[in-house]
């Protein structure tokens, strides 16, 4: 299973909106097929792994990182071929999250008598699609923030200056972040401050995310990176905003964006609706890369799932912007725990990642 789970991680930036599925198969302690899903469209794991292994696949042992799927889509279903290839036993890391599937292929080889294994590696087959679980049992993409900080937890001066904070490595390092993604989002305030591209630098990966600006004024201009010609042909952008005051909406279109109103009784953008949205566009996995006001926006509405924090070796002082803007606490019991789940280092910075262990008030 260890091994269909590497082969699984070679579809990590590429499978969207599919999960990232691996297949072997073994017969007398012998690998005799291997495979890997690895763009929406293409051949699941198990038809490459099952096409390698022929005939060979009779009486054999098949270990699938997720339990094959029994319905039609682009592809026809999974299942039907592990049926006709007469295995001895199927081990399944997880059971499909997607309704229609939901464990009827695993009821459907046990009904023909092939033994079916449930569970092995689970918790390292959940954590690699994360966001394909979040989507078809939540009806939400998986929310990342990542937040380049000094030590102590600054993250721009005061006067919007913030590059750079952490070095070229951890520069780096968030680029593969934003290649698995499915969308990467960001505030009009990030925008307007650093005007940036958000798309993915990495030399060996073609596929470009969606880019999201929360815009709720409709200020963002119309000759931004984001809306640069040449990238918008590989990589589109979505802006969701309130209201529309001073008539952007055309311009903005006519530059290349979609645009998206999502009103909140505040005349905000509602977060949480732009999250169902991206969801039902088939929106896996979001990277958030924005400021204080985005940042505690989310967080205060419970809508962040993991955080990736970049820390510097630097000390910007009380004056400079912090990682989030909300609402002052009173009690020790209004702070949101963490849980840490990883912590490394990654060039002269320190990355860390973790979970909130509560949503806020």
């Amino acid at each position: 299973m260890a091994q269909a789970l590497h082969l699984a991680r070679q579809g990590l930036y590429t499978t969207t909106p599919n999960p990232r599925v691996g297949c072997v198969i073994v017969k007398n302690n012998q690998f005799v097929g291997a495979g890997a899903h690895l763009k929406a469209g293409e051949p699941h794991a198990e038809v490459y792994a099952l096409r390698q292994a022929g005939a060979q696949a009779e009486g054999a042992d098949i270990y699938v990182t997720l339990e094959p799927c029994s319905h039609h889509g682009r592809t026809p279903p999974c299942v039907e071929a592990v049926i006709a290839a007469k295995p001895r036993r199927v081990i399944i890391a997880m059971q499909d999250p997607n309704p229609l599937v939901a464990g009827r292929s695993v009821a459907a080889l046990r009904a023909l008598g092939i033994e079916v294994v449930v569970g092995v590696m689970e918790h390292e087959a959940r954590a690699l699609n994360s966001g394909f679980i979040c989507r078809m049992t939540r009806g939400l993409p998986y929310v990342r923030s990542k937040i380049a900080a000094s030590l102590d937890g600054r993250t721009a001066l005061n006067n919007g200056k913030s590059q750079w904070i952490t070095g070229e490595q951890a520069r780096r390092d968030v680029q593969h972040w934003r290649a698995q993604s499915c969308a990467i989002l960001t505030g009009i305030g990030t925008v307007l401050a650093d005007n940036p591209s958000m798309t993915v630098r990495l030399g060996d990966v073609t596929r470009q995310p969606l880019r999201i600006i929360v815009d709720s004024r409709l200020q963002t201009p119309v000759d931004s990176k984001m809306l640069d010609p040449v990238t918008l042909k590989h990589s589109p952008v979505l802006i969701a905003y309130a209201e529309d005051r001073n008539q952007c909406a055309d311009r903005l279109q006519q530059a290349g964006a979609e645009l998206v109103h999502l009103a909140d009784s505040d005349n905000k953008v509602d977060l949480k609706a732009l999250l169902q949205v991206l969801a039902q566009r088939g929106i896996n996995d979001v990277l958030v890369e924005a400021g204080q006001a985005l940042n505690g926006a989310l967080l205060h509405a419970g809508l962040i799932d993991e955080f990736v924090f970049y820390y510097a070796s630097k000390l910007m002082g009380d004056a400079a912007k912090a990682m989030f803007a909300m609402p002052e606490l009173t009690e020790m019991q209004q702070a949101i725990d963490l849980q840490i789940i990883d912590i490394r280092q990654v060039g002269q910075d320190i990355r860390l990642q973790a979970k909130p262990l509560k949503a806020s008030a």
